[in-house]
């Protein structure tokens, strides 16, 4: 037997195993409505995180869990803006959405000038 398809086959199971303990953990969340609500949340977070555990140990799960960790590493990297150009940068867009705004408002009264003059409904 090829070790890639047994791998596939064991990460295949333990990815099922991980749906069917969500799965059952949202229909015991909801089974049990009469219980109290956070007795409900902390026993599906609890399942929850057992298995996302679970599905960890599969190798789409570490191919994910290297994801996040590149992606963490990514947005270290990042050069944030500082409060200064943060604030002048809204700023600047708030200028100029209130400058179109008055452009449009102003186009829109004379569109409407120029329908009631050509349509006779005028003073």
């Amino acid at each position: 037997m090829n070790t890639e398809t047994q791998a596939s086959g064991l990460d295949t199971a333990k990815l099922a195993i991980a749906a069917l303990l969500l799965g059952g953990a949202i229909v015991a969340f909801y089974w049990f409505a009469d219980q109290m609500l956070l007795l409900r949340v902390l026993g599906l977070l609890g399942v929850a995180l057992v298995a996302v555990l679970i599905a960890a140990q599969t190798g789409p799960g570490r191919s994910v869990w290297s994801f996040i960790g590149a992606t963490r590493t990514e947005v270290r990297k990042v050069v944030w803006p500082t409060r200064t150009e943060t604030t002048q940068t809204a700023l600047a867009v708030l200028v100029i959405v209130l400058l179109l705004g008055i452009l449009v408002w102003v186009l829109d009264i004379a569109i409407l000038w120029a329908v009631r003059l050509l349509t006779g409904q005028g003073g």
